[in-house]
């Protein structure tokens, strides 16, 4: 009887050492893996910079002829230069995501001054490699 005692606590004492080092391997995956979060962007990435001065440079005109298209569609001037903004925003999210980046628009605004809408919106662009920041993004929309 003494013998398979004895088989019963070796078994029991692999299966604790086999814990015991499964255990400290999934801590020192985690380890490494949590030590790569941060790492400083890499400048050297153009691909946030092309798409920031792509935004720019679509924002005023997407925002003015979907404006018009939805208030020839029907829609007030307010809720067609809000739904305006958002669907650009939209459209710009996607836009980001075919070319790898994140673009987020947040804040956006739309005032009216007698029919000049101003909708503006600040733009948050990133990448595995850096991020960018645009401030204020204005589009001008006169129905007058």
């Amino acid at each position: 009887m003494r013998s398979s005692e004895r088989g019963d606590v070796g078994q029991m004492l692999l299966a604790s050492g086999l814990v015991l080092m499964l255990s400290l391997l999934s801590m020192a995956w985690y380890g490494v893996s949590v030590a790569g979060l941060g790492e400083p962007y890499d400048g050297g990435s153009r691909e946030v910079l092309d798409t920031s001065s792509d935004v720019i440079t679509v924002w005023q005109p997407l925002v003015e002829n979907r404006t018009a298209t939805l208030i020839s569609a029907g829609n007030d001037w307010d809720a067609a230069c809000e739904a305006a903004a958002l669907s650009a925003a939209d459209d710009l999210m996607r836009h980001g995501e075919h070319r790898g980046v994140e673009i987020v628009l947040t804040d956006i605004s739309v005032s009216n001054n007698s029919g000049v809408f101003t909708i503006s919106a600040e733009a948050g662009i990133a990448d595995r490699h850096a991020r960018m920041e645009i401030a204020s993004l204005t589009a001008t929309v006169d129905l007058n």
